[in-house]
C-alpha cells in the first residue's frame, strides 16, 4: 500500500512545484495565503508518496524531478476526433480507481450507470491492486494508473481472453511511443528485459448471457526512483528506461485509450481469437522452455506453445499438449528436468515470473478475468 496524501494543501503546493524550479516558502505561503510554517508542515508530509524535495537556504523548495501533471484539456487535445469516444475525469488521489470506477457502472446505464468508456486517472493511488490481491506501488508522477470502463453486449462466458488482448493493446501504444523491447508474458504482464513494466487487473459485472461490464485497470511504471525500487519485490522497469524520448504521460494514456478503444472492438467482433497471433508475436517465452506452478504447488514443465483462443496458456509436455488457465510462469527448467525430452525447445530464456489469478470455475471464464460480480 502506498502512503496518501490526505491534505489538498499539498496537492496545492505539488501544483506550484511542479515545473522544478525553486519556489522560496514565503512566494508559496503568500500564493496560498497561509503561514510559512504552515507551507513548511505542508511539504514534510509528501515523502512518503515517493516525492522527493530539494531545499535550499535562501532559495526555497523544488521537486528532485519535475512533476508533469495529468491534464484532462491535454489528454482530450491528444485524443484528437476519438475524444469523443471516453469521458475522462482525473482525481489527484483515490485509494483504487478500479474499485471507483466499479462502483459508479451500476447494473446498466438505463439505472444511472456510467457509459462505457469512462475513465477514471489518479494522480496517487493509495491501495492500487494488482492480480490475487497483490499491491501496485507507485508515488506521485512515477506512473500512469487508471482504469477504463467498457460495456460488451456479450455475456460473461464470451470475455475469455479479454486481458490478454488488452496486453495487446497497451503494446501496440508503447512501441508507437518509441518503446524497445516490449514485450507480453501470460497471461497479463507487459515486460522490458529488466523486468515488468506494467499489469493488467479486470473486473467483471453482469450475466452469463449478456450483457456485460468489465472494468480494465492498468498500472504502468513511467519512472523508478530509487527509494520505489526499493518497495519492489520483483524486477521492475520503467518506460524511462526503454524509450530514447520518453513522452508525457498526457501522451501515453491518450495513445493507450486509443489502442485499448481498438482492442476492444475486435475483440467484441471476434473474441481474443482475432488478437492471438499478435499475442504470440509479443510472447516472450513462445517455444521456449517453462515451468509453471499450480495453486496447489504442483509443477508442470513444458514448452509454451502460444495460447488457445481462449487465451489459455499451450504447453507442450512430455504427456502431450495441455491446456492450462491459472498459475504461475516461471521461463527456465529447474535442472531435475533438464532431461525432458521435448521438441525444438529452444533456448532457455531466464524472466521474471508473472501470476495468473485462480480459475473461475462458477462462471465458466478464464483465469484472464480476474473478477466476476453478478
Amino acid at each position: 500500500m502506498t502512503a496518501g496524501i490526505a491534505n489538498e494543501r499539498v496537492w496545492q503546493l505539488l501544483n506550484l512545484l511542479a515545473d522544478g524550479e525553486f519556489h522560496s516558502g514565503e512566494i508559496l505561503a503568500e500564493h496560498l495565503g497561509v503561514s510559512r510554517a504552515s507551507v513548511f508542515n505542508a511539504l514534510a508530509k509528501v515523502a512518503d508518496s515517493g516525492v522527493v524535495l530539494q531545499r535550499v537556504r535562501g532559495r526555497g523548495y523544488r521537486l528532485a524531478r519535475p512533476w508533469h501533471r495529468l491534464e484532462r484539456s491535454e489528454v482530450l487535445r491528444q485524443l484528437g476526433k476519438d475524444a469523443a469516444l471516453f469521458n475522462l475525469e482525473i482525481l489527484p488521489q483515490a485509494a483504487s480507481s478500479n474499485t471507483l470506477l466499479l462502483q459508479r457502472a451500476g447494473p446498466d446505464i438505463a439505472n444511472g450507470g456510467a457509459p462505457s468508456g469512462s475513465v477514471l486517472a489518479v494522480e496517487l493511488q493509495t491501495a492500487g491492486r494488482g492480480r490475487m490481491g497483490r499491491n501496485w506501488r507507485s508515488g506521485v508522477g512515477t506512473a500512469l494508473t487508471f482504469s477504463l470502463l467498457w460495456r460488451f453486449d456479450c455475456g460473461l462466458n464470451a470475455l475469455s481472453g479479454l486481458s490478454l488482448g488488452v496486453g495487446v493493446a497497451v503494446v501496440r501504444a508503447l512501441r508507437k511511443l518509441g518503446a524497445q523491447d516490449v514485450r507480453l508474458k501470460w497471461p497479463n504482464d507487459i515486460l522490458t528485459g529488466q523486468g515488468k513494466l506494467a499489469g493488467v487487473l479486470i473486473e467483471a459485472q453482469g450475466d452469463m448471457l449478456g450483457p456485460s461490464t468489465v472494468v480494465i485497470g492498468i498500472g504502468l511504471n513511467y519512472t523508478m526512483p530509487a527509494n520505489l525500487a526499493r518497495q519492489i519485490d520483483q524486477p521492475a522497469s520503467s518506460l524511462e528506461e526503454v524509450c530514447a524520448a520518453l513522452p508525457t504521460r498526457n501522451q501515453l494514456l491518450a495513445a493507450t485509450l486509443l489502442e485499448l478503444a481498438q482492442a476492444l472492438q475486435q475483440f467484441a467482433q471476434g473474441g481474443f481469437a482475432v488478437l492471438r497471433n499478435e499475442w504470440e508475436q509479443c510472447h516472450i517465452h513462445q517455444n521456449r522452455p517453462v515451468q509453471l506452478q499450480m495453486a496447489n504447488g504442483k509443477l508442470v514443465s513444458g514448452i509454451a506453445r502460444g495460447v488457445s483462443d481462449s487465451g489459455e496458456l499451450c504447453l507442450e509436455t512430455v504427456e502431450g499438449m495441455q491446456r492450462f488457465n491459472s498459475g504461475e510462469v516461471a521461463g527456465k527448467l529447474a535442472g531435475n528436468e533438464r532431461g525432458m525430452r521435448l521438441r525444438d525447445g529452444g533456448a532457455e530464456h531466464s524472466g521474471a515470473g508473472a501470476t495468473a489469478s485462480h480459475p473461475l470455475p462458477q462462471s465458466g471464464l478464464s483465469a484472464n478475468v480476474s473478477r466476476v460480480r453478478r
